[in-house]
C-alpha cells in the first residue's frame, strides 16, 4: 500500500501524515547506514497498536550514501510485498516518501512494531544460554519463514540475532531486514550476511570481490541455515562464536567444537537431551552448501517432537498480552469466598489502571492455584503493567509478575471456568 508524500525537516517531527492519518514519533529505536527507525502510534484511534517507521536516506546523506538507501528501499519493499502473510516474517503496512527538501525524497516503510531481540535474549541469559524451550521455539519459527521464503526462491543473506524479533501479539518470532536479500539465481549483491554469520562460500566470494575478481559461484539459500546454526549454537552456549568460527580449528574440525560445546557440563544439565540439537546444528554448519540441510526438511528434526517448558525466565523476557501475577493470594483468602471475591475486585481495578482488561482469571484449584491471569486488549497494556506491578506490595507482600502464552491462557480459560475457579470477562 502506497502513502502520499509529506515534508519533513532536517528532523523528525513529532507528527506526521501518511495513509490520510496522523501519526506520532514518538522515539528512535534505532539507526544503520542507510536508514533509521522510529516508533510511531496512530493518532485518534484509541488501541491501536503502534508501528516501526524505517525511513531510508537519514537527513544530510548524499552521493553513495544516499544511491545505497534507494536501492535498499526497493529491494526490502520488493520483497516484503512478494513475502506478506507469513506469520513468521515481519508485516509491511505501507509505503510512502517524505521530502527534506524538493530534490531529496527519502523513501518509508510502516512497518509492525515487535519487541524484543534474539540479540538482547543472549545478553539476558548472562552467558548461560536460553532455556531449550526458547531455542527450540526461536529455531521452528526461523525455519518456518525460511522455509517459505526459500520456496518463494528468496534468500534472506543477512540473518543474524538482530534480526530476529518476538512479537508479543502474535506469540511468534519474527525475521525482519530484507534489504541484502536477493533470488536466488538473480544475486545482485556481492558483499552479502555479516561477520560471525557469514557462511564460508559467502566468505569467498566477498573476498574475491574485495580483490575485483568475480566468482564462479553465486550463493544460493544454504547461506541462511549456515547463519541460523551458528545463532542457535549461540543461544545455546551463551556466547558469541565470532571468533570460534573464524580459527584454524572450527575449519579444521567444527564437528569437534559442537561436540566440545555441547559437553560442557556448564552449558547444559545432562538430563536434558540436547544431542537432537547438537544434531540439528551440525546439520546446518557443513561446510559445503550442498550438504547443508534445508529448511523444510529442518523442520522434520526430532528435536521439535521434545515438549520443552518455559523457565520463569522466559516469561518475563518474551511479552504477551497476558500477565500473570505470583505471591498475590494465599490460602486464607482462597478458602474464604467472601474475602476471595473483595480482594478479586481489588486486584482487577488495580489492573484495570494500565489498560483495558479484557478477562481476567483467579484458580482456586492446581494447577495455577491463588495466581491472577490477567488478559489485557493488548501486549503494550500488559507490559506497562507488568514493568510497574513487579516488586510492588499486596497485602505485606512482594507482587511477581510474569508474562504468560496466551494460548495456553484461554485453553485454561475454558477448562477452569466450567470447574472452581473465579472468572470475569469484560
Amino acid at each position: 500500500m502506497a502513502g502520499s508524500g509529506c515534508a519533513w525537516g532536517a528532523e523528525p517531527p513529532r507528527f506526521l501524515e501518511a495513509f490520510g492519518r496522523l501519526w506520532q514519533v514518538q522515539s528512535r529505536l534505532g539507526s544503520g547506514s542507510s536508514a533509521s527507525v522510529y516508533r510511531v502510534r496512530c493518532c485518534g484511534t484509541p488501541g491501536s497498536p503502534p508501528g516501526a517507521l524505517k525511513q531510508f536516506l537519514p537527513p544530510g546523506s548524499t552521493g553513495a550514501a544516499a544511491s545505497a538507501a534507494e536501492y535498499g528501499f526497493r529491494k526490502e519493499r520488493a520483497a516484503l510485498e512478494q513475502l506478506q502473510g507469513h506469520r513468521n516474517i515481519v508485516t509491511l503496512y505501507g509505503v510512502f516518501t517524505i521530502h527534506f527538501s524538493p530534490n531529496v525524497p527519502s523513501r518509508c516503510l510502516l512497518l509492525e512494531l515487535l519487541d524484543v531481540s534474539v540479540s538482547e535474549l543472549l545478553l539476558y541469559s548472562s552467558h548461560q544460554g536460553c532455556s531449550m524451550w526458547m531455542i527450540q521455539h526461536c529455531a521452528r519459527d526461523v525455519l518456518e519463514a525460511l522455509a517459505f521464503l526459500h520456496h518463494e526462491g528468496y534468500v534472506h543473506a543477512d540473518l543474524k540475532p538482530r534480526n530476529i524479533l518476538w512479537s508479543a501479539e502474535n506469540e511468534c518470532f519474527k525475521l525482519i531486514d530484507f534489504g541484502l536479500s536477493f533470488k536466488e539465481g538473480n544475486q545482485d549483491v556481492k558483499y552479502i550476511q555479516t561477520d560471525g554469520y557469514r557462511a564460508p562460500e559467502a566468505e569467498l566470494q566477498n573476498c574475491l570481490a574485495q580483490a575485483g575478481l568475480q566468482s564462479d559461484a553465486e550463493c544460493t539459500s544454504a547461506v541462511d541455515l549456515w547463519s541460523l546454526g551458528i545463532i542457535l549454537l549461540e543461544m545455546f552456549s551463551g556466547m558469541k562464536l565470532k571468533h570460534t568460527v573464524r580459527s584454524q580449528e572450527w575449519k579444521a574440525n567444527s564437528s569437534a567444537i559442537i561436540d566440545h560445546i555441547f559437553a560442557s557440563k556448564a552449558v547444559v544439565n545432562a538430563a536434558i537431551p540436547a544431542y537432537h540439537l547438537r544434531d540439528l546444528i551440525k546439520s546446518m554448519l557443513h561446510d559445503d552448501p550442498s550438504r547443508r540441510v534445508p529448511a523444510e526438511m529442518a523442520l522434520c528434526s526430532p528435536f521439535f517432537s521434545i515438549p520443552f517448558a518455559p523457565h520463569l525466565e522466559d516469561l518475563v523476557v518474551l511479552p504477551t498480552p497476558v500477565l500473570r501475577l505470583l505471591n498475590v493470594l494465599d490460602g486464607d483468602y482462597l478458602e474464604n469466598e467472601e474475602d476471595y471475591e473483595d480482594v478479586v475486585e481489588d486486584v482487577k481495578e488495580e489492573c484495570q489502571k494500565y489498560g483495558p482488561v479484557v478477562s481476567l482469571l483467579v484458580p482456586k484449584e492446581n494447577p495455577g492455584r491463588g495466581q491472577v491471569f490477567v488478559e489485557y486488549a493488548n501486549a503494550g497494556d500488559s507490559k506497562a503493567a507488568q514493568r510497574l506491578l513487579t516488586g510492588r506490595m499486596f497485602d505485606g507482600k512482594f507482587v511477581v509478575a510474569t508474562f504468560y502464552p496466551l494460548t495456553a491462557y484461554k485453553r485454561g480459560f475454558s477448562r477452569e471456568n466450567k470447574n472452581t475457579c473465579r472468572g470475569w470477562k469484560d
